[in-house]
């Protein structure tokens, strides 16, 4: 081969080289871009569950405090303690820690409420009512206890939060 032959292929070589160089650097381009748009969904996510864990937090301080002065009844209370803190984003696990308000959520699930209850025959709603004051009358102590607990853990959940934030 001649020189002219030689010259030729390196040229042709290294126009294929940087020709796949400049598409690594398009493609490593590109990984960042995802990897920074992955990350801001991710803190977009995070963000927008602290928010929605706030508000449950607040909810549950508010039904927490109004069970604490009689001013709701346990089994309603347990089944919308129940039902937020089984909503919580960032705090899955909060509900294993009450177990007597579980219990009592468990218990009373399964009844008729707002325009069922009221197609219900009487003494199917007495039924359940009898059901209801059972239940709560075993776990009253056991749920006042875990009131205070409970009124504790959420405050100290949302000042994390709103540390965070």
């Amino acid at each position: 081969m001649t020189t002219t032959s030689w010259l030729v292929l390196a040229a042709i070589g290294a126009l294929i080289i940087f020709a796949l160089a400049i598409y690594a650097g398009k493609l490593l381009m590109q990984l960042k871009q995802q990897n920074a748009a992955q990350a801001k969904a991710e803190q977009e996510r995070q963000a927008q569950w602290q928010k929605h864990d706030r508000k449950v937090l607040d909810s549950l301080l508010i039904i927490v405090k109004a069970m604490k002065e009689e001013q709701c009844e346990y089994g309603e209370g347990a089944w919308r303690l129940t039902v937020l803190m089984d909503s919580l984003k960032l705090t899955p696990a909060m509900s294993a820690q009450f177990p007597a308000i579980v219990e009592l959520y468990d218990s009373i699930k399964h009844h008729a409420i707002l325009a069922e209850r009221k197609k219900l025959p009487k003494q199917q709603r007495m039924k359940q009512d009898v059901e209801r004051m059972q239940a709560e009358a075993k776990l009253t102590e056991q749920i006042s206890l875990e009131l205070d607990s409970l009124y504790e853990t959420a405050t100290e959940q949302r000042a994390s939060i709103s540390e965070s934030s």
